[in-house]
């Protein structure tokens, strides 16, 4: 009775063992696609995607035997991906269709579309991938590669600047002066570890083969990456996300006007940090970095010039030594300095400075590891009023005809100047002819017609200007910079795309540091104004299908300035962050788990090594107990072992087919056992002389230990011979 009532606890004990192996194995997965959605979609499309994921593993796991399992891995696929594409559709309704983002509203009908997508396609996965690891011995190598992958892409898109994403692991690491890559290096090597060990503790041996050679031909292959190409570093960044120009310099046939690739997903990764040595600021409400200007008609839209005379205010590359371009900023007196230190995140093919930069020196990079570049530049902030800006003629009296032409080419087509010219045909009295007061009455209408959109049709039409403004007027910053710049460009006024970024002033936050984020890249128009030089008139469309507003990254923008200055205050700050955390540091905590595990995988050693030596010294009486243990220990070394309960006879018996040493080593350990019941029709049952314990040589034992080793040899693959040659603690499963 007492036997029959232990046996459903052990029953449900292992239950409850297995329950949490398969609970563990898919918060991991669940875990991986978090990490791949967390820079591709929202807070709620990250979350949806691991509770797919989850419940996908947690159900499949769960299905054993039933018709799921039966389907055939074609149809099953092809089924999956139909459902995903539906919901993808569904997905795109939710944004593009007026009447559901007016019915939900703008922003819940995009999330909803977000979190219906990664539910189903993270569900999709974790299905998959279990569904297989169930169904075939190498099944495992796909999951293991997926959780790898994960927290691989996820370090590289760190690498390319995320440096605050995940933002909870990257706040925790940057207010501590750490590096986020490490721990997300750390989180990826425990969850790749941990399921490698629960895919080994299903017993299936079968599969280690394939979990070890995935594990080092994935680790491998990363070193070699990493060693031979670095890790992935963005675009030069006057592209912005902007243009088709690549890093190379782009060729003229491109298009600017990217559309479809205008979604970036890492628009709120970090650029560049500023740090103001002058307070300023801006009375149009954001500062204007100018990194670099298309203003050269090359026949079929404006690209960066060519020409030595034009655009002189730009500097085209890093100077090596201090640089001024002051004699080429008009209107000095009405202009302030304004002294910045800017700390490139991202690599930059030029560099940029406030409106009108008219200085640039190289500056002591602090932390090489984080800035690719560092530098400051003077600028010449402009601090025109109203009247200022009136009554001035376009463009300079000291161009040559040639810059004249080149300012004011532009595509023949006859409808720019035809538009432009009904826009300004109702001016007030006294500002027919000028300059400034047409380009605000441009700027107003497509302020008030105008609709920014990241996704549109004119990419690919002859002159994707033209379509815009012609057309539906729904377009990005490009779209909007072009046709303003060929309008002003057909009432006589000469003008030019500004290429750099745009960050509102509130980011700033009242400190001496503004962060600029991906999100921020920009393209606006300027005209010239004699007298001033180049002005911007940056229309500013009321209507907006996107949010791209960015979220101010305060302790991010302090700690990333404080970088930068390295001085005492980020020394300080540092100093702050560990007396208010207990915390040690993650380099700390690392270090000592590899002191420790090092340290336990010596200590196995050093038992396996003794136990292995016992029977050379230990005395007669006790080679019963110590040889019958080390022949044990080289069997579990194999995958060799009794199961709990198991009692000796049986496990010989077990084996008795693979290994006959085996019997015959447990009739002699069995006789010798004081106080075992022992007789030779007992349920071991096993031919052999009964012998005393004390008459028995070391000799034979070890003679029928080595019996045993060349059973092993001739039943035991080579690759399991050898996983247990290096193991350190196969004694752990010898009882």
């Amino acid at each position: 009775m007492s036997h029959s009532a232990a046996s459903p606890t052990g029953n449900n004990s292992a239950r409850r063992v297995s329950n949490a192996h398969r609970l563990l194995r898919a918060f991991v997965l669940a875990g991986a696609c978090w990490v791949l959605s967390t820079p591709l979609t929202t807070v709620a499309g990250s979350t949806a995607a691991f509770l797919g994921c989850l419940l996908a593993c947690l159900w499949i796991d769960s299905r054993t035997g039933t018709a799921v399992f039966k389907l055939r891995s074609l149809a099953l696929l092809a089924g999956l991906v139909i459902l995903t594409a539906l919901v993808s559709s569904v997905a795109n309704l939710l944004t593009r269709q007026p009447f559901l983002a007016q019915w939900l509203g703008a922003m819940p009908a995009f999330q909803l579309g977000q979190l219906l997508f990664w539910l189903v396609l993270a569900a999709s996965v974790g299905l998959l991938l279990r569904l297989y690891a169930r169904r075939h011995s190498w099944g495992s190598v796909p999951e293991l590669l997926f959780v790898t992958c994960a927290f691989v892409i996820t370090l590289a898109a760190h690498q390319r600047g995320m440096i605050d994403r995940p933002y909870f692991i990257g706040d925790f690491a940057l207010i501590r002066g750490m590096d986020p890559s490490n721990i997300l290096m750390g989180v990826g090597v425990a969850a790749v570890l941990t399921l490698t060990v629960l895919l080994m503790l299903e017993g299936n041996q079968r599969r280690l083969p394939y979990h070890f050679s995935v594990l080092a031909l994935v680790c491998l292959s990363l070193l070699l990456y990493v060693q031979t190409f670095g890790m992935p570093t963005p675009q030069m960044t006057d592209d912005l996300g902007l243009t088709g120009q690549g890093a190379g310099g782009g060729s003229q046939s491109e298009n600017p006007f990217r559309d479809g690739n205008n979604d970036a997903n890492d628009r709120e990764a970090p650029v560049a940090i500023v740090l103001f040595r002058d307070d300023y600021e801006p009375e149009n409400g954001a500062y204007y970095f100018r990194e670099s200007a298309y203003s050269e008609f090359n026949g079929t839209l404006l690209w960066t010039a060519e020409r030595d005379d034009l655009d002189v205010d730009l500097v085209e590359q890093f100077p090596a030594s201090e640089v001024s371009v002051s004699e080429h900023i008009p209107a000095q007196d009405m202009r302030r300095s304004v002294t910045t230190t800017i700390g490139l995140l991202t690599p930059h093919r030029s560099p940029f400075g406030l409106e009108a930069p008219v200085r640039f020196e190289p500056a002591p990079n602090p932390n090489s590891l984080r800035f690719t570049q560092t530098y400051t530049v003077e600028s010449l902030v402009p601090q025109f009023e109203f009247p200022d800006l009136i009554g001035r003629r376009a463009g300079s009296p000291d161009w040559t005809v040639a810059q004249w032409e080149q300012y004011l080419a532009m595509p023949d087509d006859p409808r720019y100047g035809e538009f432009a010219e009904h826009l300004v045909s109702n001016m007030r009295e006294g500002f027919e002819d000028d300059p400034y007061a047409k380009a605000l009455a441009v700027k107003a209408w497509l302020d008030d017609n105008g609709i920014y959109s990241l996704e549109n049709q004119h990419a690919y039409a002859t002159d994707p200007a033209a379509s815009f403004l012609f057309g539906d007027v729904t377009g990005y910053c490009v779209h909007f910079a072009y046709a303003a710049t060929y309008m002003y460009r057909s009432l006589g006024i000469p003008a030019r795309v500004g290429i750099g970024y745009s960050v509102p002033a509130d980011n700033r936050a009242g400190g001496s540091a503004l962060l600029i984020q991906a999100i921020h890249g920009h393209a606006w128009p300027e005209i010239y104004l004699d007298g001033l030089g180049w002005v911007i008139v940056d229309p500013t469309p009321s209507r907006t299908l996107v949010d791209m507003s960015s979220e101010p990254q305060d302790s991010l923008q302090q700690m990333l300035a404080d970088m930068l200055r390295d001085d005492a205050s980020f020394r300080g700050f540092l100093e702050q962050q560990s007396q208010t955390s207990e915390l040690p540091s993650f380099r700390q905590l690392l270090t000592a788990l590899l002191v420790a595990a090092a340290t336990l995988i010596i200590l196995a050693w050093l038992v396996r090594l003794w136990r292995a030596q016992c029977p050379a010294w230990s005395p007669a009486s006790d080679h019963y107990r110590v040889q019958y243990r080390a022949a044990l220990d080289t069997l579990a070394s194999v995958g060799v072992r009794r199961r709990r309960g198991e009692s000796r006879e049986a496990f010989a018996r077990r084996y008795a087919a693979q290994f006959p040493a085996l019997p015959q080593l447990t009739q002699w350990h069995l006789q010798q056992v004081p106080g075992y019941a022992w007789s030779p029709q007992g349920s071991l049952a096993m031919a052999g002389k009964s012998v005393s314990g004390h008459a028995m040589a070391n000799a034979d034992w070890n003679g029928l230990r080595k019996q045993l080793a060349a059973e092993i040899s001739q039943a035991v693959p080579r690759w399991r011979r050898l996983l247990g040659t290096i193991h350190p603690a196969p004694w752990y499963y010898t009882h």
